[in-house]
């Protein structure tokens, strides 16, 4: 990549520099140069001269200068010629060359430098060291969002993202399957979770109807410096699983609001299978067909009100009244009373879960 970056300078600079330049890395072969049939040519006596000094030399005819973070240079420019002007040439080559490498590295760097600690791939004790090296601040709240591609067409929704958030500086984009790219955003402390939802929302619209791409997204929680990264990422997984098992119809899913599908979730199977058993002891959760599971859905979301919700079904107060009796007969259970209905919503859950075959981290 370093060879493609210095033959774009060394290309736009050709015309307003009248002599041949270019750059030899550390065993001497030419990978840029104005004069593009010399890539490739090898002068071993050139490394040699740049073994352990930073400083300019002259040799068959041309000026050279060694430039790289190290003691021993990692690369030097050549320009034409021996006199006062080839030296300040190759002098100016050397400083622009050398601020454009650190700037990709520390870009490049970066980018990695946050992928590996979103996947667990860098020791904890390596963290801060390498956050350091990079100058990478450590001290403002960032969050981690995964968005996941349900459907798509010739466009890159990478590329996409990238373009929604061009600072390179403060927020990082990389892909982690052909279908799942992760988003590490800069935020503003305390930033409340309908902002980021805004944000997750931006970007599921924009793929959308732009780009006819489907997506959904999962939202960490906001985290304070580097290391929590990886937890937040977790976070972002942990929601679009659990949203994909009890929220099917949202694209957006938070962590910070998952409620107690977030608690099922994390329960053993088997612990789940015997909390059924013990609820439905009179009959089975199989026994209530589509229309009275439809009912208790109602019911729930209109606070267990026997007037609004036969209101809301178009069915009489005294249907309503019935289909619940039935309900109570088949599994012991009235859910006019509070606290049967809230164990009855949680069994609810706890079956849905244990049908989806839950995926766990």
């Amino acid at each position: 990549m370093s060879n493609r970056l210095f033959q774009g300078v060394v290309h736009q600079m050709r015309d307003a520099i009248d002599r041949v330049i270019g750059v030899v890395d550390e065993t001497a072969t030419i990978i840029a140069c104005s004069e593009l049939s010399k890539i490739g040519i090898t002068h071993e006596f050139i490394s040699l001269d740049m073994a352990d000094s930073h400083d300019t030399f002259i040799r068959d005819g041309f000026t050279y200068k060694p430039f790289g973070p190290h003691i021993k240079p990692d690369y030097a420019v050549f320009v034409e010629g021996v006199d006062e002007t080839a030296a300040k040439y190759a002098q100016i080559l050397a400083v622009t060359l050398s601020s454009i490498k650190q700037y990709y590295d520390e870009k490049y760097d970066r980018n990695n430098f946050i992928k590996n600690v979103v996947l667990d791939n860098i020791l904890p004790g390596d963290i801060y060291v390498k956050a350091r090296e990079l100058h990478f601040n450590t001290d403002v709240s960032r969050v981690a969002l995964l968005i996941k591609v349900l459907t798509t067409n010739d466009v890159s929704a990478y590329d996409v993202i990238q373009n929604l958030f061009p600072d390179k500086q403060k927020d990082f984009v990389f892909n982690i399957s052909e279908t799942d790219i992760v988003l590490i955003k800069e935020i503003k402390a305390g930033i409340d979770s309908k902002d980021l939802e805004k944000l997750a929302r931006s970007i599921v619209d924009t793929l959308s109807s732009e780009f006819y791409t489907r997506a959904t997204v999962g939202i960490g929680t906001a985290v304070v410096g580097v290391k929590d990264l990886a937890r937040s990422f977790k976070e972002a997984q942990v929601a679009l699983e659990v949203g994909k098992v009890f929220d099917t119809e949202k694209s957006i899913v938070s962590y910070d609001n998952l409620g107690i599908a977030r608690l099922i979730y994390q329960l053993p199977t088997t612990l789940c299978e015997t909390f059924l058993k013990e609820v439905f002891k009179q009959g089975s959760i199989e026994s209530l067909d589509h229309e009275t599971l439809f009912t208790i859905q109602r019911f729930f979301e209109n606070n267990l009100n026997v007037s609004e919700t036969s209101r809301k079904l178009f069915v009489h107060r005294n249907t309503l009244v019935y289909r619940l009796e039935k309900i109570k007969k088949l599994t012991g259970l009235d859910l006019r009373e509070f606290d049967h209905a809230i164990i009855f919503k949680i069994a609810l859950m706890v079956k849905k879960y244990l049908t989806s075959n839950p995926v766990k981290f």
